[in-house]
């Protein structure tokens, strides 16, 4: 071989070897499915009496952790902590977020302040990766709050959304309303288009980590079969409505993960399968797996919900961890830390990176859990279940131990939480001792949370 072919040949080789090298995608892609108001026994493989094999299936593929808290019982506030990593009350986001006068009852933001951190934002300026959000925001927008900040805004890149967010997608929203039957895309078929949405992002920029954010609005109600199995419009919150929907969007599930294998990206996507907060109806405790409370109530069955994460050879399959106890919170910096991506600095952020506990080193908690629904503002604004799942307006979890409250020192609730998962036993008089200290705790989280808001929202 003469001198001339080695060169070309070592030219040929280099230039095929850094075209290799470009083309491999070393970081994992990451969908985040977070269900809208989905209770923790929605999924039978939690112990519920529904039936969902791709869920199952996904469980089994990946890691299933019993312990998975979200910050707040309403859909705003626990969207706000796993998009930021802190607590929404250091936003002012307490509630759902509505119009402009219930926001300001309230005494709550009329939308997350963009200067807030953003895992999609870190994600994509960090670690270089490609963003889209794709389903339900309710983090700002909608109603008469026309003014909301865009979603590029937030570190998005594509979008597509429904009418609580700053820019609905049109087929979605034929009316001024969240759900209308005039939508080009029904209620019933809007988890498969948001599917859709999703495998078609991955694959458009196959080749480079991508981040999505697979928000459905199901299973919030109205549950609205397809036409051939609807009945009456006044039954669309019933139970029977409620596993036709929940086996459709089962369904979307498994197609999601087909789609991902045809595209050969399966294993070298992180799926996190969760729901921002607790069901209502409950069905008698069905859908919550017997644990008091709902949606709206700090008692378990408004934030101890489903969490499974899948990411073959890294994250344990068919495993389930009794002992970890872990927040949305944690969800941003634990992605964070799996692709290498610092967190913003000028930030104090209240979840923790659990980077260990998801690659199956299971560990107790060590950071305390708070929680607040309804202590700001008037009580107008707030909405709560009836009876005994009504619960004060403030709760905190540490170790064993959760402590509920209201802001004026009322209705004191101690639980010893391992021993008495469905809240039935109170115990706060013979532990007198606990109770002022979680107390204390409690009030100074409460009153001494800063406050990172823009001066905008003051007024």
């Amino acid at each position: 071989m003469n001198n001339n072919m080695r060169i070309f040949l070592f030219l040929f080789l280099g230039l095929t070897y850094l075209n290799v090298k470009a083309q491999k995608q070393d970081k994992p892609n990451i969908i985040i499915i977070l269900t809208d108001d989905m209770g923790y026994s929605d999924l039978s493989v939690n112990g519920g009496p529904y039936q969902t094999p791709n869920l199952d299936k996904l469980a089994k593929e990946g890691t299933r952790f019993t312990n998975y808290y979200v910050a707040a019982p309403i859909c705003s506030p626990s969207r706000v902590a796993m998009l930021t990593g802190m607590e929404p009350s250091k936003w002012n986001i307490y509630t759902f977020e509505q119009n402009m006068s219930g926001n300001r009852a309230a005494d709550q933001a009329p939308y997350l302040d963009p200067v807030a951190p953003s895992m999609a934002r870190t994600l994509k300026e960090k670690a270089g990766y490609v963003t889209g959000h794709f389903g339900k925001w309710h983090m700002g927008g909608g109603r008469d709050v026309y003014y909301a900040p865009a979603f590029s805004a937030y570190g998005f890149d594509e979008h597509s959304s429904t009418y609580e967010s700053p820019d609905p997608d049109p087929l979605l929203t034929a009316t001024d309303w969240i759900w209308s039957p005039q939508d080009s895309i029904k209620r019933w078929e809007r988890t498969s288009y948001f599917v859709d949405k999703t495998l078609d992002f991955i694959r458009r920029h196959k080749g480079k980590p991508t981040f999505v954010n697979l928000w459905p609005d199901d299973m919030h109600t109205p549950w609205v079969p397809n036409e051939e199995k609807q009945g009456k419009k006044d039954t669309y919150n019933s139970e029977e409505n409620f596993k036709l929907v929940l086996q459709e969007y089962d369904r979307q599930i498994g197609r999601l993960m087909q789609g991902l294998k045809k595209l050969g990206l399966a294993n070298n996507t992180i799926v996190i399968f969760t729901s921002d907060n607790g069901p209502l109806p409950t069905f008698e405790g069905r859908r919550s797996g017997q644990k008091r409370g709902s949606k709206l109530s700090l008692y378990e069955g408004g934030t101890a919900l489903p969490f499974i994460v899948r990411w073959p050879g890294h994250v344990a399959s068919n495993k389930v961890d009794t002992t970890s106890v872990i927040s949305n919170l944690d969800i941003f910096p634990t992605l964070a830390s799996i692709t290498g991506s610092p967190m913003p600095a000028r930030f104090s952020f209240d979840g923790a990176d659990k980077k260990g506990v998801w690659l199956n080193h299971p560990k107790q908690r060590e950071k305390t859990m708070y929680w607040d629904y309804g202590s700001h503002g008037e009580k107008s604004a707030y909405r709560y279940p009836k009876g005994r799942d009504h619960s004060p307006n403030l709760a905190m979890r540490e170790g064993e131990w959760k402590l509920l409250m209201n802001y004026d020192g009322s209705d004191i609730e101690l639980y010893n939480i391992i021993k008495d998962p469905k809240e039935d036993h109170d115990v706060a008089q013979e532990n007198d001792g606990i109770v002022k200290k979680m107390k204390s705790k409690l009030l100074m989280w409460r009153d001494n949370s800063p406050k990172t808001r823009h001066e905008r929202f003051k007024n």
